[in-house]
């Protein structure tokens, strides 16, 4: 899983998330050839800095697949029906008392998920998806 935490202070902004799709890019060549060699790897995230122009071109001009979703759709994200609900299961009720401790017991969390936990979690999105398409798009 390929992860960045903002500096403190930093804004979330084009230019920012641009330097963290070179990250991913680079990493996905590197750790995962057969993918990159096959272009079958699919880049799924919703923002308002993933929509920005220069992200876009960014992801044309690397031919990588986006998938798209209907925008505000939380409920569609893997992140928010899967991942945060893990996280908050292990870090509620626990005093981290700084950042530093905060973003370091986050990533033994992240770097602990199974691939297993991860392939579990398709079938979860597989399921929405459908559910989303049956209403028309509508909020449910």
């Amino acid at each position: 899983m390929h992860h960045k935490f903002a500096p403190e202070g930093q804004t979330v902004n084009a230019a920012f998330y641009m330097e963290v799709l070179k990250r991913l890019r680079d990493r996905v060549h590197r750790m995962q050839l057969e993918l990159w060699e096959g272009r079958r790897w699919i880049l799924h995230h919703n923002a308002p800095t993933h929509s920005a122009l220069i992200v876009h071109e960014f992801l044309a001009c690397n031919s990588i697949t986006v998938l798209e979703y209907p925008p505000y759709s939380l409920d569609l994200a893997p992140c928010n029906f899967f991942l945060f609900p893990k996280c908050k299961l292990v870090l509620r009720e626990r005093y981290l008392g700084d950042v530093t401790t905060i973003k370091s017991e986050t990533t033994l969390l992240l770097k602990g998920l199974r691939e297993e936990e991860f392939q579990g979690c398709f079938p979860q999105w597989k399921w929405r998806w459908d559910k989303c398409i049956v209403s028309n798009g509508e909020y449910f």
